[in-house]
């Protein structure tokens, strides 16, 4: 056991740039990706999502009448996941 903890300590540094060396693209591509998506909306746009939910509203035209459980249940989860990101940190 200690041949083993004292091998590891000797390769640790190896295997920690080789971690970093590896991860630093996907990294970067996730950084991207995450400042465009997940800014917050200005205020200009407020309005008009409010606007654009009240006039293509599906409890007023019904369609979510049509919805199988299947889809009702994924709306859900959807629904639910967003709330959690941005109100559960």
């Amino acid at each position: 056991m200690p041949q083993f903890v004292h091998n590891l300590s000797g390769k640790a540094p190896m295997l920690v740039n080789a971690a970093m060396t590896y991860s630093k693209p996907q990294l970067a591509t996730i950084w991207h990706y995450a400042k465009v998506e997940l800014i917050p909306p200005i205020p200009a746009e407020i309005p008009i999502a409010i606007h654009s939910l009240k006039k293509n509203s599906s409890a007023q035209t019904g369609s979510f009448k049509q919805l199988t459980v299947k889809l009702a249940l994924l709306n859900g989860l959807v629904a639910t996941e967003v709330v959690d990101v941005f109100l559960c940190r």
